[in-house]
């Protein structure tokens, strides 16, 4: 099977002619620009496709992407999971947050190669972005930027009572999801489910942790040096 037949089995959508070459556009860049700075190891083609693309939409397996308007995603990187997911659902409004300017900066450049609107691209701290965004986000999202309970810290309160949070996480999840229980409670979440999902090719397993936001709770997130130091 190809990474389009994958992405319709996985998510029942065919990907369009110009859907395809966004996404060669996107590994051609990603590999170009991965040259003069450093933003994954990952380069090999097949890999990029699956460990990075179809990786990011596996979240589309877990809810309906067409009732989410707005997705804010915490320290992407290299646009991981909001571009890939703005790729097949055109219609999102997407806000990427990350304190690297060079990731930025490549970001910049990717979107208007591969023409796509609604994308707002924030250099700042993600807790500093939080704070003035409170309650702002149908869907927030996280992948490897760290434990479940420094994430929800950070992403809960950005996001709308009703939406989802949801943390993109590996097979050793369970420790830190059993630390994260009290505080996601704390910042008003329900854990709604916990998705195991492999990648195509013995490429990985992907565990979505979502988490529904009930209430709005004041007063998060705390300092990053009161998040580490002193998890919730």
């Amino acid at each position: 099977m190809t990474f389009k037949d994958h992405v319709k089995d996985a998510i029942g959508i065919e990907l369009s002619e110009v859907q395809e070459k966004q996404f060669e556009q996107y590994f051609q860049f990603l590999v170009e620009y991965n040259q003069i700075t450093n933003l994954t190891r990952i380069v090999e083609k097949e890999e990029v496709y699956y460990k990075h693309f179809y990786d990011s939409l596996l979240i589309a397996t877990t809810m309906d992407m067409n009732q989410v308007t707005s997705i804010c995603d915490m320290g992407s990187g290299a646009g991981f999971p909001s571009l890939p997911l703005k790729i097949i659902y055109s219609h999102l409004s997407v806000t990427i947050v990350d304190s690297l300017n060079k990731r930025i900066t490549f970001l910049e450049q990717l979107i208007k190669l591969i023409d796509l609107k609604r994308v707002s691209l924030v250099h700042d701290r993600v807790e500093l972005y939080a704070i003035k965004h409170q309650a702002s986000f149908d869907l927030v999202t996280a992948r490897a930027l760290g434990d479940l309970s420094l994430i929800s810290e950070m992403g809960l309160p950005m996001t709308k009572v009703g939406g989802w949070f949801l943390g993109l996480k590996g097979l050793n999840y369970e420790d830190e999801f059993n630390q994260a229980k009290k505080g996601i409670a704390l910042l008003g979440g329900t854990i709604s489910f916990v998705s195991h999902k492999e990648i195509p090719y013995d490429y990985g397993h992907r565990v979505i942790i979502g988490i529904h936001k009930e209430k709005h709770a004041e007063g998060y997130p705390r300092t990053f040096a009161q998040m580490t130091k002193k998890p919730l």
